[in-house]
Protein backbone atom coordinates (compact mmCIF):
# COMPACT_ATOMS: atom_id res chain seq x y z
CA UNK A 1 0.00 0.00 0.00
CA UNK A 2 1.20 3.16 -1.13
CA UNK A 3 1.59 6.63 0.95
CA UNK A 4 -0.76 8.54 -1.55
CA UNK A 5 -3.68 5.88 -0.91
CA UNK A 6 -3.75 6.20 3.03
CA UNK A 7 -6.49 8.63 3.51
CA UNK A 8 -6.20 9.04 7.40
CA UNK A 9 -4.73 12.84 8.26
CA UNK A 10 -1.13 12.53 9.57
CA UNK A 11 0.28 15.12 11.62
CA UNK A 12 1.95 17.44 8.78
CA UNK A 13 -1.84 17.67 7.37
CA UNK A 14 -2.66 18.59 10.99
CA UNK A 15 -0.01 21.56 11.16
CA UNK A 16 -1.10 22.49 7.76
CA UNK A 17 -4.27 23.05 8.92
CA UNK A 18 -3.79 24.61 12.22
CA UNK A 19 -1.56 26.77 10.77
CA UNK A 20 -4.12 27.74 8.07
CA UNK A 21 -6.54 28.47 10.75
CA UNK A 22 -4.49 30.37 12.87
CA UNK A 23 -3.46 32.84 10.05
CA UNK A 24 -6.98 33.63 8.98
CA UNK A 25 -8.19 34.33 12.58
CA UNK A 26 -4.82 36.44 12.89
CA UNK A 27 -5.57 38.16 9.82
CA UNK A 28 -9.47 38.80 10.33
CA UNK A 29 -8.28 40.42 14.01
CA UNK A 30 -6.03 42.89 12.16
CA UNK A 31 -8.39 43.87 9.22
CA UNK A 32 -11.55 43.96 11.28
CA UNK A 33 -9.95 47.49 13.52
CA UNK A 34 -9.65 48.95 9.97
CA UNK A 35 -13.08 48.40 8.72
CA UNK A 36 -14.73 49.02 11.63
CA UNK A 37 -13.14 52.68 11.78
CA UNK A 38 -15.01 52.95 8.44
CA UNK A 39 -18.03 53.40 10.21
CA UNK A 40 -19.61 56.41 11.89
CA UNK A 41 -19.14 57.24 14.98
CA UNK A 42 -21.09 57.49 18.04
CA UNK A 43 -21.51 60.62 18.08
CA UNK A 44 -22.47 61.32 15.02
CA UNK A 45 -25.14 58.27 15.03
CA UNK A 46 -26.53 59.82 17.98
CA UNK A 47 -26.92 63.03 15.71
CA UNK A 48 -28.80 61.33 12.79
CA UNK A 49 -31.96 62.38 13.66
CA UNK A 50 -33.44 64.83 15.79
CA UNK A 51 -36.93 65.46 17.74
CA UNK A 52 -37.82 69.63 17.24
CA UNK A 53 -40.36 70.56 19.20
CA UNK A 54 -42.14 73.68 17.04
CA UNK A 55 -45.53 74.77 19.78
CA UNK A 56 -43.59 78.04 19.95
CA UNK A 57 -43.46 78.53 16.41
CA UNK A 58 -46.23 81.10 15.41
CA UNK A 59 -47.29 82.00 12.05
CA UNK A 60 -44.86 84.07 9.83
CA UNK A 61 -42.11 82.99 12.13
CA UNK A 62 -38.83 80.93 11.76
CA UNK A 63 -37.29 78.19 13.96
CA UNK A 64 -33.44 77.69 13.31
CA UNK A 65 -31.73 74.24 14.53
CA UNK A 66 -28.50 72.83 14.27
CA UNK A 67 -28.58 69.37 12.39
CA UNK A 68 -25.93 67.56 11.26
CA UNK A 69 -23.42 70.46 11.80
CA UNK A 70 -25.99 72.64 9.59
CA UNK A 71 -28.96 74.97 10.00
CA UNK A 72 -32.03 74.02 9.56
CA UNK A 73 -34.92 76.48 8.87
CA UNK A 74 -38.32 75.23 9.94
CA UNK A 75 -40.44 78.42 8.82
CA UNK A 76 -44.31 78.73 9.48
CA UNK A 77 -45.70 80.10 6.83
CA UNK A 78 -48.32 83.17 6.22
CA UNK A 79 -51.13 82.61 3.90
CA UNK A 80 -49.43 85.44 1.64
CA UNK A 81 -46.17 83.95 1.60
CA UNK A 82 -47.98 80.43 0.82
CA UNK A 83 -49.94 81.94 -1.81
CA UNK A 84 -46.53 84.04 -3.17
CA UNK A 85 -44.87 80.61 -3.73
CA UNK A 86 -47.66 78.96 -5.12
CA UNK A 87 -48.41 81.42 -7.89
CA UNK A 88 -45.07 81.51 -8.93
CA UNK A 89 -44.69 80.08 -12.06
CA UNK A 90 -41.78 77.37 -12.91
CA UNK A 91 -40.61 78.84 -15.91
CA UNK A 92 -39.49 81.77 -13.17
CA UNK A 93 -37.56 79.74 -11.71
CA UNK A 94 -33.59 78.88 -11.84
CA UNK A 95 -33.94 75.45 -10.66
CA UNK A 96 -36.95 73.69 -11.24
CA UNK A 97 -36.21 71.05 -9.15
CA UNK A 98 -37.60 70.28 -5.77
CA UNK A 99 -34.46 69.31 -4.05
CA UNK A 100 -37.04 67.26 -1.48
CA UNK A 101 -35.38 64.41 -0.34
CA UNK A 102 -38.47 63.23 1.33
CA UNK A 103 -39.68 62.74 -2.30
CA UNK A 104 -38.38 59.85 -3.86
CA UNK A 105 -37.39 60.53 -7.79
CA UNK A 106 -37.23 63.83 -9.08
CA UNK A 107 -40.40 66.10 -8.78
CA UNK A 108 -40.49 69.74 -10.01
CA UNK A 109 -39.93 72.69 -7.68
CA UNK A 110 -43.83 73.37 -7.37
CA UNK A 111 -44.45 74.89 -3.68
CA UNK A 112 -46.57 72.03 -3.16
CA UNK A 113 -43.32 69.43 -3.61
CA UNK A 114 -41.43 71.53 -1.35
CA UNK A 115 -43.76 72.51 2.07
CA UNK A 116 -43.89 69.97 4.68
CA UNK A 117 -47.59 69.68 4.98
CA UNK A 118 -50.41 69.56 2.41
CA UNK A 119 -51.84 72.93 3.13
CA UNK A 120 -48.13 74.90 2.88
CA UNK A 121 -47.79 76.09 5.81
CA UNK A 122 -44.75 74.59 6.95
CA UNK A 123 -41.33 74.95 5.41
CA UNK A 124 -38.13 73.04 5.94
CA UNK A 125 -34.95 73.68 4.43
CA UNK A 126 -31.14 73.17 4.92
CA UNK A 127 -30.17 76.80 5.76
CA UNK A 128 -27.06 76.95 3.70
CA UNK A 129 -26.38 78.65 0.23
CA UNK A 130 -25.98 76.26 -2.51
CA UNK A 131 -23.49 78.81 -4.20
CA UNK A 132 -20.99 78.85 -1.29
CA UNK A 133 -22.34 77.76 1.87
CA UNK A 134 -23.29 80.79 3.41
CA UNK A 135 -26.13 81.42 5.62
CA UNK A 136 -29.22 83.03 4.27
CA UNK A 137 -31.07 85.30 6.33
CA UNK A 138 -34.79 85.08 6.67
CA UNK A 139 -37.77 87.33 5.66
CA UNK A 140 -35.30 88.95 4.13
CA UNK A 141 -34.12 89.77 -0.58
CA UNK A 142 -36.31 90.42 -3.01
CA UNK A 143 -39.03 87.74 -2.94
CA UNK A 144 -39.65 87.63 0.84
CA UNK A 145 -37.62 84.27 1.42
CA UNK A 146 -34.48 84.26 1.82
CA UNK A 147 -31.20 86.48 1.62
CA UNK A 148 -27.61 85.19 0.77
CA UNK A 149 -25.46 89.10 1.34
CA UNK A 150 -22.36 87.29 0.93
CA UNK A 151 -22.76 86.92 -2.69
CA UNK A 152 -26.45 87.96 -2.99
CA UNK A 153 -28.43 84.91 -4.06
CA UNK A 154 -32.13 85.80 -3.25
CA UNK A 155 -34.85 82.73 -2.51
CA UNK A 156 -38.40 83.27 -2.28
CA UNK A 157 -40.74 82.09 0.45
CA UNK A 158 -40.63 78.32 -0.80
CA UNK A 159 -36.89 78.13 -0.24
CA UNK A 160 -36.11 78.32 -4.48
CA UNK A 161 -33.33 80.27 -6.14
CA UNK A 162 -34.79 83.20 -7.98
CA UNK A 163 -31.82 85.34 -8.17
CA UNK A 164 -28.42 85.66 -8.19
CA UNK A 165 -25.00 83.31 -8.36
CA UNK A 166 -26.49 80.26 -6.24
CA UNK A 167 -26.99 77.20 -8.71
CA UNK A 168 -29.92 75.32 -6.64
CA UNK A 169 -32.44 76.08 -4.56
CA UNK A 170 -32.05 75.21 -0.67
CA UNK A 171 -32.68 71.61 -0.25
CA UNK A 172 -35.29 70.22 1.53
CA UNK A 173 -33.85 67.43 4.29
CA UNK A 174 -35.84 64.05 5.54
CA UNK A 175 -38.62 65.52 7.33
CA UNK A 176 -42.05 64.82 9.01
CA UNK A 177 -44.30 65.53 11.62
CA UNK A 178 -44.11 62.82 14.47
CA UNK A 179 -47.06 64.52 16.37
CA UNK A 180 -49.01 67.90 15.81
CA UNK A 181 -46.39 69.83 17.57
CA UNK A 182 -42.82 67.52 16.69
CA UNK A 183 -40.77 67.47 13.58
CA UNK A 184 -38.23 64.60 13.36
CA UNK A 185 -35.20 65.20 11.13
CA UNK A 186 -33.26 62.56 9.41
Amino acid sequence: MSHADDHAGTRRDFLYYATAGAGAVATGAAVWPLVNQMNPSADTRALASIMVDVSGVTVGTQLTVKWLGKPVFIRRRTEEEIKAARDTALTDLVDQNAENANIAGVADAEDKNRALDEAGEWLVMMGVCTHLGCVPLGTAGDFGGWFCPCHGSHYDTSGRIRKGPAPRNLPVPVAKFEDATTIKLG
